[in-house]
């Protein structure tokens, strides 16, 4: 038996043969050329069938795997529109005098060096799809020069990488799993396995050679293991664990539509996080009564400007829209601290968890916090939103982000555009000093949400991010419980409910503890919509 380890990226067992995908890599000449006219045509006519190929990927993904997951290929198709990209290839095409082959190639180098360099993990991770972008268009200038790959009987993948137009492409009735030598949690790829349910591991590097072709294996999505020819305790024992699997998802399914009561009749909303739009489909699917957390700031880390009101309203609308008149809590710009931002040009701080950061830039910069009230209460129009502010030490930062919010509906009224005038305020409570004063803040909002992350790292005096303290940093210590307690106790005294959004909110030996509190809602990771509802369905307070 051979043991092979990399990341998981999407959980279940898949057992049945090892079938190497042997991509053959399309080998780039740069020649002279006599008309660089010419081959800016040739590029042009590639671009523009590659762009057809993407808008064909689209619809198929579509039906496999949703709309919000599809938005994979409607990247890579900006990116093919990108003028910075089409300028470098045309520019390097003229200047070298090279062929269309050779100004692609360079660009998508440049463009790969300069993803893979920024500090923010989701941006390194577009470097993968520029490169997909460009062999696209290498493999229109060089058609025929690449086989294609078919499965006969139902394996398990096993390929260097694996782009998400392959992924979506291969036959889902065969693909087992997927292994591969590259790749991260967060590519592009990774995140299509987990909508279609595939159980995927990446990075496992140079340890894959090409003799294990063909051999019986096992892979463990979980655990991120590959086993090769494994012995009969290992196969017994991941039979079994994907029997479990099995058999848990189909008690999940039905707990889809039932509202998360306990025995006793106590009702708890159990609400999805959200940290970008293409992340939808895996609360509706897992069936989220709504979305208690969504980061706004995904927008700004995405982007090498400050997005317009109408990017942000475009965003903001598909996920309120796409919730169907559930509510969607929109958690107004939170950056700095952990979250750096080049274009902001933020002050350099020795302790930015304690600096400037989320609402102390937002009332700091109106124009960029306006900006996006604006378009949130655009999208209020589209279905249940409510607003909320983090990092609230005091009621005078209160009133004023209460009162860009009236100024930013007389604007609309004024204007005739149509919004919600009953989207809910209400603000994070994730400072020691938010608890404090509790009392005086429910009585200005509609609503509490306790950041637990923070609201531990700030009562502790423990930055999250130095792991030299990790054995420090107790979410559960008897100080951040009291301050939960606190809250709750303050919001319902003011007659506002109070939710949790932190990872606490699933830590599931704690449900029982924030219901007898009196929590209202808690917002978790999508995944474990189902899992915490099937824990409050089995709780009982009246013991």
């Amino acid at each position: 038996m051979h043991i092979i380890n990399g990341v998981g990226v999407s959980e279940g067992v898949a057992i049945g043969p090892l079938r190497f995908f042997d991509k053959k890599r399309i080998e780039i000449d740069c020649e002279d050329i006599d008309n660089a006219d010419e081959e800016v045509a040739r590029f042009d006519k590639a671009r523009a069938v590659a762009c057809a190929q993407l808008d064909e990927l689209y619809e198929s993904a579509k039906e496999k795997v949703g709309e919000e997951s599809a938005a994979i290929f409607d990247i890579h198709r900006m990116m093919l529109d990108d003028m910075d990209y089409i300028e470098s290839v045309i520019d390097i095409i003229h200047e070298q005098n090279v062929n269309t082959e050779c100004a692609v190639m360079q660009t998508a180098e440049k463009f790969r060096r300069l993803f893979a360099s920024m500090d923010n993990d989701y941006m390194k991770e577009r470097a993968a799809d520029v490169v997909d972008v460009s062999n696209r268009l290498q493999d229109v200038l060089n058609p025929g020069l690449r086989e294609g790959f078919e499965l006969d009987t139902p394996s398990i993948i096993a390929a260097v990488d694996i782009s998400p137009g392959e992924a979506v492409q291969l036959d889902n009735d065969k693909v087992l799993g997927f292994v591969t030598a590259e790749g991260s949690a967060v590519t592009h790829t990774a995140i299509l396995a987990r909508s279609m349910m595939i159980p995927a591991v990446v990075g496992v590097g140079a340890k894959l050679p090409a003799g294990f072709n063909g051999k019986p294996a096992i892979l463990d999505g979980a655990s991120g293991t590959l086993y090769i020819e494994p012995d009969d305790v290992v196969e017994a024992e991941l039979n079994a664990k994907q029997n479990r699997i099995r058999k848990q998802r189909e008690m999940l399914e039905r707990l889809k539509g039932r509202p998360s009561v306990t025995l006793d009749g106590t009702k708890i909303d159990v609400f999805a996080n959200l940290s970008h739009p293409a992340a939808l489909d895996k609360a509706i699917e897992n069936a989220a009564e709504g979305i208690g957390l969504f980061r706004s700031e995904f927008l700004f880390l995405e982007s090498d400007d400050f997005p317009t009101e109408d990017e942000q309203f475009a965003s903001y609308k598909k996920v309120v829209a796409g919730m169907n008149g559930k509510k969607v809590v929109i958690r107004t710009l939170d950056i700095g601290a952990d979250k750096q931002v080049g274009y902001f040009d933020l002050p350099d701080e020795a302790n930015p968890a304690m600096g400037m950061r989320a609402i102390r830039i937002c009332l700091s910069r109106p124009e960029i916090f306006k900006t996006q009230l604006r378009a949130i209460y655009r999208a209020s129009a589209f279905g249940n939103v409510a607003i909320m502010f983090p990092m609230i030490i005091s009621t005078g930062e209160v009133e004023e982000a209460l009162r860009f919010t009236e100024e930013v509906m007389d604007e609309l009224r004024r204007e005739g555009v149509e919004f919600d005038e009953g989207v809910e305020r209400g603000i994070m409570i994730e400072t020691p000093a938010a608890v404090m004063i509790g009392s005086e803040l429910a009585s200005m909002v509609d609503f509490f949400s306790i950041g637990t992350n923070d609201l531990t790292q700030y009562t502790l005096a423990i930055d999250r991010q130095n792991a030299g303290l990790g054995h420090l940093y107790d979410a559960k210590h008897p100080a951040v419980m009291k301050m939960i307690e606190m809250a709750v106790k303050a919001a319902h005294d003011a007659g506002i409910w109070v939710g949790i959004c932190g990872e606490l909110g699933a830590d599931m030996s704690l449900t029982e503890t924030f219901l007898r509190m009196g929590v209202d809602e808690l917002s978790v990771s999508a995944g474990m919509v189902l899992l915490l509802r099937e824990k409050i369905l089995t709780l009982d307070l009246r013991r």
